[in-house]
């Protein structure tokens, strides 16, 4: 965790944290993520469960953290792998159980080997056990067996937990909540996805292709210590834009085409996300930034509404009601504002919801709303702001000239005491800077 002179302090406060608000008697269990496999025998670069990292900053693979609060023996119990010299030679150095105890500011560490044997001992006794149920059908077998073996031996007097409970809202209400170091980490994966748009803004002319584009985003990522995207990276040229998803990224870019590049890196086990949309050619036809211009107003809207107290659908309504308003203007929609959005009318053109939390995964966890009402914005919470317009090639219902174009803008946000500060600047947005940037590069 760069940017913070003793990352593993603060991860020992969020394990307090969390222990603190865990019921009396109880045990946490947080395993890592399993390695993946691509095909055959090769895997996917690993990377590690965001809960289990959150809480202990240790990125290798067959591990699993206990936490007990109250335990005389010692609350934070890791079970890793073996120092092994011959598997180390293949995959690298492991930490081992002794270093990580001292490495990792832990309590205590044992051998991933011997889990069957120590677990049940550190389950028994307590009322309550904390996990992520139903998220791998595995861990799930794995956390019955434990149980089982305790069950076996009550009647020599053992004492099996009688509740399970969901780990995630617990924890993923610290995870809402950014630290200092946090959105550090956080602006550092935004400058460095901004560079990419950049070098793919800069590189885009007809001809190309859309994959020679994401070829200059992840040249920029890795360069500067991104192993990996935060998601796969959408680079959508003409109508192709009007997919929301799309990843194929592999049709050739036309002369009047508008692109949309929806990409993001992660770094340090942070993620961004940030759109664009910008003209290949260089300059925005008059339908395009017609289009344009209302989504970057309703951009505009959107984060204004964020400050604490504000309710998390108020940049939404905000994008909803400026998006509706501009397509009324342009003659896409027919009627009165207030009934088009009753209806919901603007979902032909604009079908998703304007922005999603962001961290340690690009749609990061936390409670959108609570009891069924949207929760309130609170300082230290980090969203994305990206409304859209998609005009369909087949939507018959306007005119041909308006079809086939999509357009998203997207930043990342931090909700601060006072209002919000964007994380994600230095990509050109508006429609001089885009056509600026791009008549200076080499259109």
């Amino acid at each position: 965790m760069a940017g913070n002179s003793n990352p593993y302090k603060e991860m020992r406060t969020r394990r307090k944290e969390l222990m603190a608000q865990m019921e009396p008697n109880s045990i946490a269990l947080v395993p890592s993520a399993p390695p993946s496999f691509r095909n055959n025998d090769a895997e996917y670069l690993y990377r590690q469960n965001s809960d289990f990292y959150y809480l202990t900053g240790f990125a290798e693979e067959h591990a699993l953290l206990a936490l007990i609060p109250g335990r005389k023996q010692g609350e934070v119990v890791l079970f890793c792998q073996e120092k092994n010299k011959e598997r180390e030679l293949w995959t690298g150095i492991l930490m081992g159980p002794d270093a990580a105890i001292q490495s990792l500011a832990i309590d205590d560490a044992y051998p991933i080997a011997d889990i069957d044997d120590i677990l049940p001992g550190l389950i028994e006794g307590r009322d309550r056990v904390y996990y992520s149920m139903g998220k791998d059908d595995k861990f799930d077998d794995q956390v019955m067996e434990w149980v089982k073996t305790i069950r076996q031996k009550a009647k020599m007097g053992a004492h099996p937990p009688g509740e399970f409970l969901m780990l995630d809202h617990l924890l993923h209400e610290l995870r809402l909540f950014k630290s200092a170091a946090e959105i550090k980490l956080m602006e550092r994966a935004a400058k460095i996805s901004a560079e990419g748009h950049r070098r793919a803004m800069a590189f885009c002319r007809p001809g190309v292709h859309e994959y020679e584009l994401e070829a200059e985003l992840l040249y920029a990522f890795t360069r500067n210590g991104s192993r990996a995207p935060a998601y796969s990276s959408i680079v959508a040229a003409g109508n192709n834009a009007c997919i929301l998803h799309y990843n194929t990224n592999n049709a050739a870019i036309e002369e009047g085409d508008l692109v949309l590049v929806d990409a993001g890196c992660e770094y340090e086990y942070y993620a961004s996300d940030i759109t664009r949309t910008f003209p290949a050619s260089g300059k925005f036809s008059d339908e395009q930034k017609a289009i344009y211009e209302i989504v970057l107003k309703a951009q505009e809207a959107a984060i204004e509404e964020i400050k604490p107290g504000a309710l998390w659908d108020a940049p939404h309504n905000a994008s909803v009601k400026v998006i509706t308003q501009g397509l009324i203007k342009l003659g896409l929609l027919q009627g009165k504002l207030s009934q088009l959005i009753k209806t919901e009318a603007y979902k032909a053109f604009y079908m998703h919801r304007v922005g999603h939390w962001i961290g340690m995964d690009v749609h990061d966890v936390g409670d959108y709303k609570i009891d069924g009402t949207w929760r309130l914005l609170e300082a230290g919470m980090v969203t994305t702001i990206e409304p859209g317009i998609y005009i369909a090639p087949d939507n018959t219902d306007v005119p041909e000239q308006w079809r086939g174009i999509g357009v998203r803008i997207e930043d990342d946000v931090l909700v601060t005491k006072s209002g919000y500060r964007i994380l994600s600047k230095g990509v050109p947005k508006t429609v001089s800077e885009i056509e600026a940037f791009m008549s200076e590069t080499t259109h």
